[in-house]
């Protein structure tokens, strides 16, 4: 009879043990892993706007904008985030789709540059976008037509998928949901935000926009008003937003960025729309554009301006960001 109760008490022990992990494992996948390409706004062409996401678990990402992929790849492998492969064939095989915010070279350039050596796939944005690789970018004059409408022979490697403006849409093989926010970046040109869902958690990530109040605009305040939600309920786990210039930039000459000062003030309407919860959704400022002493004066002056007491971090190229 003990030994009985004693072989029972341990196959109770190996199914705890086992829905654990499982519990663990459905938790864990909720989450995202982030692996930025690059991170800056201008000058070094290796290292420009470029973020893989993926739900955690999964290594089919999305990638929103890219200004630089193959170097951010290969300093990824090099950092051990993939296996050492060349980095075209993780391009090939682990980019799912492009998630374009606006169509500044800063955010394009590795896209293009790539473009030979990809697979075909889906390249989303908005159709003020998509309509700028269409007649300025895949066409024979400048590079090759490797998306499927255009100018003729077309390549069809690339597939536009024009977003609709709060509409949530399923990315196939990811587990990842999409929603696209217009942006102004310089009024009355757009640029874009994308809401990326993984079961009931939420990544946002910020293509270049100016305040609303620079750019008399409503976007900001509409998108704020849209995610806060979110963020009362703990959902929201991180922002991705640009601060491309310090304080002492005129706004005149901001030309669609923010600064520690904008950035804070948009961040304190978000705050007040979420009761004071934005402390809990980690905030990542992108896109800082390098001058002599500008990085660190950026930091020095969102640091002194953050008197909400936001976690605020900074990503680093080929540096993986985990959010759960």
């Amino acid at each position: 009879m003990k030994k009985i109760i004693s072989i029972l008490s341990f196959l109770l022990m190996v199914v705890l043990h086992v829905s654990g992990q499982t519990n663990n494992s459905s938790i864990a996948s909720y989450g995202f892993k982030v692996i930025p390409l690059g991170v800056k706004g201008g000058l070094d062409e290796s290292n420009l706007s470029a973020y893989l996401v993926a739900a955690s678990g999964n290594d089919q990402f999305i990638c929103l904008d890219a200004g630089t992929i193959y170097k951010g790849l290969e300093l990824a492998v090099a950092s051990k985030l993939f296996k050492p492969v060349n980095p075209s064939s993780i391009q090939q095989q682990q980019i799912n789709s492009y998630f374009i915010s606006h169509a500044h070279l800063d955010h394009t350039a590795g896209l293009i540059m790539n473009s030979p050596n990809d697979n075909a796939k889906n390249l989303y944005g908005l159709a003020s976008v998509l309509e700028i690789f269409k007649k300025n970018y895949f066409t024979w004059s400048a590079w090759a037509n490797f998306g499927n409408e255009g100018e003729a022979p077309i390549l069809k490697k690339y597939s536009y998928q024009n977003l609709i403006p709060k509409v949530e849409i399923p990315i196939d093989n990811t587990g990842l949901f999409v929603t696209p926010f217009v942006l102004s970046h310089v009024k009355p040109y757009e640029s874009t935000a994308f809401l990326v869902r993984n079961q009931n958690n939420y990544l946002l990530y910020l293509g270049d926009t100016g305040a609303d109040m620079v750019e008399q605009s409503t976007q900001l305040a509409a998108l704020w008003k849209a995610v806060a939600p979110l963020v009362l309920k703990n959902q929201l786990k991180a922002i991705f937003i640009e601060v491309s210039f310090d304080n002492s930039v005129p706004e005149k000459a901001l030309f669609g960025h923010l600064t520690p000062t904008l950035l804070m003030e948009e961040m304190a309407t978000l705050n007040a729309l979420s009761n004071g919860n934005l402390k809990n959704t980690a905030l990542y400022v992108t896109h800082v554009k390098p001058c002599e002493g500008c990085e660190t004066k950026i930091k020095s002056e969102i640091q002194a301006a953050n008197q909400i007491g936001l976690k605020i971090s900074y990503p680093l190229q080929a540096t993986l960001i985990e959010l759960k």
